[in-house]
């Protein structure tokens, strides 16, 4: 109502990103949306108003929804929401059908986006791939997520589609040649040579890739290669969900994993998983890692310790602590932890654990090697009930002989 006379809240707007294109999947938190603005509005804000027109924008949005949080960011007014915002963005639309938006950095500049000619390169993949084209893009955002590995959604369907189309393989393939597809495209991206970013699918635009992702994918072609290579269904499905997350389901489905049983012995599983406590949307990269103190001997960080292949064995006290991220200041976050006991002693002493706990400002988590078993310590960036940065550190135990 404030740009146009008309009470429609989907006139002159186009769903973009991965909602747009049909490849987010459950947990996403944003919904892009480009807000088209009358083109007789363009004199208002042609010279230098870039930030005028996303203050007006918001300002308008604010009068809508009154109860909403709003807030203009460098491109985009955003409308927060628990676990979920949406990035709007006020564009004019040219006459090839492109969209001139604003940007507000270093005084103001207006850009171009190409985002139907991507939507459409999209809707063909899926039609020309045999509708495999999105499942593979949702996979790999599964993966992402439950890795931590910093790819952006445009990055990845972008990478998905050039993967389809250097191959026939999977014109008329079904979801019965997912593992050979799934082990095949994770091949392709670890052999990719590095560099700094890609040109999109439909409209090749610029992607930056933001960290490189090879050797993060030869790990999961392994591990896919493994899961496609096991016989047994229900150990196929445990190595799927390992690689996937627990989108991936289990052979029982809808049977609660209430009761863990080892070596003869049972517990009660305590394990959270960030899945069901938050969203997960990962942006951004984060790193942990642990120091080993014990009385008289050196200080020696685990993953050094793991590189070289020294035992870490009982007795020891641990502190874990964040290294490094990229998250900007500008974006209010917290931090968790989850420490996971594993292995027949932990089941024995009904001390799985497994409990996400937030941090307690530190950025930091004592601990000790109190008993054998493989465990795991994990580390989340939490902004606004999303997960956006996550990192995990094995912590295998041994007793001294």
């Amino acid at each position: 109502m404030r740009f146009r006379d008309t009470e429609s809240r989907t006139a002159n707007t186009l769903q973009v990103g991965s909602y747009g294109r049909r490849t987010a999947i459950k947990g996403v938190s944003d919904l892009d949306m480009l807000f088209i603005m009358p083109a007789s509005k363009w004199d208002d804000y042609s010279n230098g108003g870039q930030s005028k027109l996303l203050t007006d924008a918001a300002n308008a949005i604010k009068a809508r929804y009154p109860n909403t949080t709003v807030k203009v960011d460098r491109l985009v007014v955003q409308i927060q929401y628990q676990g979920f915002q949406i990035e709007a963005q006020p564009v004019f639309k040219l006459v090839d059908g492109s969209f001139r938006y604003p940007d507000t950095y270093r005084g103001g500049s207006w850009k171009t986006t190409k985002p139907e000619q991507e939507l459409t390169a999209s809707s063909q993949a899926q039609l020309d791939k045999n509708n495999n084209f999105r499942p593979l893009c949702k996979m790999v955002r599964a993966w992402r997520n439950r890795h931590g590995v910093q790819m952006g959604g445009l990055l990845i369907d972008t990478l998905v589609y050039k993967f389809l189309y250097s191959t026939s393989e999977y014109d008329s393939a079904g979801y019965r040649s997912y593992p050979q597809m799934v082990e095949a495209f994770f091949a392709y991206l670890a052999d990719l040579p590095v560099q700094h970013e890609y040109g999109a699918l439909g409209s090749n635009q610029r992607v930056k890739v933001k960290k490189r992702f090879q050797r993060r994918a030869r790990e999961a072609q392994e591990a896919a290669a493994k899961a496609a290579a096991e016989v047994d269904e229900a150990k196929a499905r445990a190595k799927w969900r390992k690689l996937f997350g627990r989108a991936f389901p289990l052979a029982e489905e809808g049977i609660a994993e209430s009761v863990i049983y080892e070596a003869g012995y049972q517990a009660r599983n305590t394990e959270e998983f960030p899945e069901e406590v938050f969203s997960v949307d990962i942006r951004y990269t984060l790193k942990i890692d642990c120091e080993v103190k014990q009385n008289g001997f050196q200080t020696l960080l685990l993953r050094a310790m793991l590189v070289d292949h020294l035992p870490l064995f009982t007795q020891k006290s641990l502190r874990f602590k964040i290294v490094h991220h990229d998250i900007p200041e500008s974006i209010d976050h917290q931090f968790y932890w989850k420490v996971l006991n594993r292995g027949p002693v932990a089941v024995k002493r009904d001390c799985i654990r497994g409990q996400i706990v937030p941090d307690e400002g530190q950025r930091q988590k004592i601990e000790n090697t109190n008993f054998r078993g493989d465990h795991i310590v994990e580390c989340y960036a939490v902004s606004n009930g999303v997960v956006i940065a996550r990192d995990r550190i094995k912590v295998p135990i041994r007793e001294e002989a």
